[in-house]
């Protein structure tokens, strides 16, 4: 599957993906641990990859960048805004992928 963004939230376990097209459209939704993120990322392939920053964020963006892909590190102050509804793991990587495409 081509995902041209794919937002991730981190946590300590289990990680929230939010995969969508350049018009923010969802294509991919799923949960995954912390030992199978590179492997999802490596089947997903996509273009960019959004995460709010933050002292873990940095290194996955060098683990990411390593294999080719772009990585956009956003201020969560910038990610808040497009939270719809309450907060979870899941709206928190929707937010970031609609954060990243503005």
């Amino acid at each position: 599957m081509n995902v041209d963004i794919l937002g991730i939230d981190l946590a300590k376990r289990v990680f929230q993906l939010h995969g969508a097209d350049r018009r923010g459209r969802a294509l991919h939704r799923a949960k995954v641990s912390r030992s199978a993120l590179m492997e999802a990322v490596r089947q997903l392939q996509p273009r960019t990859i959004a995460m709010e920053a933050c002292s873990s964020a940095h290194h996955w963006a060098r683990q990411f960048q390593a294999i080719g892909i772009e990585v956009k590190l956003i201020s969560p102050h910038y990610v808040k805004p497009f939270v719809k509804t309450n907060k979870n793991d899941h709206n928190d990587a929707e937010a970031i992928v609609e954060a990243a495409l503005y």
